[in-house]
């Protein structure tokens, strides 16, 4: 069999290796040092916050800032329906129940005009919304004029799960920016990476000083270990943070690559009855991390699974959208406010690999496979 092709694999070479080797011989071998330090100033540089805590994963990330935000039990937490279970489960290991919203057909991201509704429901029933977790799908930021502008009106807080959307901007402003704090993500799959690991971007100082203390066990800072607080062990490791900052001198060309992927994806099913590209042609403040198709099944005479099974026999990986969280069996009792869009997108829709390290080959193996399916079924 051929070898696989993945949608997103990690795309790491010599720079890589060269800041790993220089770290070790450092000797900055246990968590935290002088490459984590580093890797914070950087990273908030880049996004324009003043402050940025490394972490070691983006729901690390999600659970600190909401922790920081006071959010506890018996609280709601307004959040995307569509997304990974990540954004959902941190909420639920503060104790509050997340309330999930539907989202835009054309972006997969969070209906304003129904996170508005909701909001309008719970502050009428007397419930406490105590944040508000929108989260940018697939590398396209999140309407963050309209939804930040409800969120100030109702007075509730917003922590942005900017897991996917590194390297992408709403408005100019980029991603990762927004809202009382954001989240992002390093994850292996992720547009940039570090393995594993996570970052809280803000420009409050006292949740990122809270962060860090929660992130590091909650130690006083005394000579013996002293704790008051229940703490976690959420830190990135300084090995994995010089990994981030090779990763990051870099993420402009891997964010190109990505792009130039999803033209070639857009030439290719331009003439396709019933297809069309996920987002739509409005993705030129996008970072592209996964691109993704939307399949008419009566239009194009075909279903997203017929493609994957294609792909598949050739060991080529690509997968649904996002199942939304109020369809996950571990949240079937949850609350919220659908109107059926997100349950169409994950009906109709499929990933392609969209990754920066696919070589030329790759491509052609995948661009080939795709067109002899559409071939054959036209």
């Amino acid at each position: 069999m051929s070898e696989r092709i993945y949608m997103s694999s990690p795309d790491v070479g010599d720079l890589e290796e060269q800041y790993m080797v220089a770290a070790i011989r450092s000797g900055w071998i246990a968590p935290l040092g002088p490459d984590v330090n580093a890797f914070e100033a950087e990273m908030a540089e880049r996004i324009g916050v003043e402050h940025a805590v490394a972490l070691s994963s983006g729901t690390a990330a999600l659970h600190l800032g909401l922790l920081g935000l006071g959010v506890g039990p018996g609280d709601v937490v307004v959040t995307s329906t569509m997304t990974f279970a990540a954004t959902a489960n941190a909420i639920v290991y503060t104790r509050a129940e997340p309330y999930f919203i539907d989202c835009e057909l054309e972006t997969g991201n969070m209906d304003p005009t129904l996170l508005r509704e909701a909001l309008e429901r719970l502050m009428r029933d007397g419930e406490k919304v105590a944040a508000i977790v929108p989260v940018d799908l697939l590398g396209k930021a999140i309407n963050y004029t309209e939804i930040c502008t409800i969120a100030d009106e109702y007075r509730i807080p917003v922590l942005a799960d900017a897991a996917e959307s590194l390297g992408a901007a709403h408005r100019t402003r980029a991603a990762g920016s927004f809202g009382r704090a954001s989240a992002v993500s390093f994850n292996g799959n992720k547009i940039m990476t570090t393995s594993g690991g996570g970052m809280l971007l803000t420009d409050d100082v006292e949740l990122a000083a809270n962060t860090r203390y929660l992130a590091t066990q909650a130690r006083q800072p005394v000579a013996h270990y002293e704790h008051i607080d229940i703490g976690y062990n959420y830190r990135l490791s300084n090995l994995l943070a010089a990994l981030g900052r090779a990763q990051l001198t870099r993420l402009d060309d891997m964010i190109g690559r990505r792009r130039a992927m999803r033209e070639r994806y857009r030439e290719l099913f331009a003439a396709v009855d019933g297809v069309e590209i996920f987002g739509g042609v409005d993705d030129e403040e996008d970072n592209c991390w996964l691109t993704s198709i939307v399949v008419d099944s009566v239009a194009a005479g075909w279903h997203p699974e017929d493609l994957t099974a294609a792909l598949l026999a050739d060991n080529i990986e690509s997968r649904p959208l996002w199942k939304p969280m109020h369809l996950q069996p571990v949240f079937s009792g949850a609350r919220g406010l659908v109107n059926g869009n997100a349950n169409r997108l994950f009906e109709r829709g499929l990933t392609l690999p969209s990754g920066s390290a696919l070589s030329e080959s790759d491509i052609d193996r995948v661009l080939s496979n795709l067109s002899e399916f559409i071939g054959w079924r036209s």
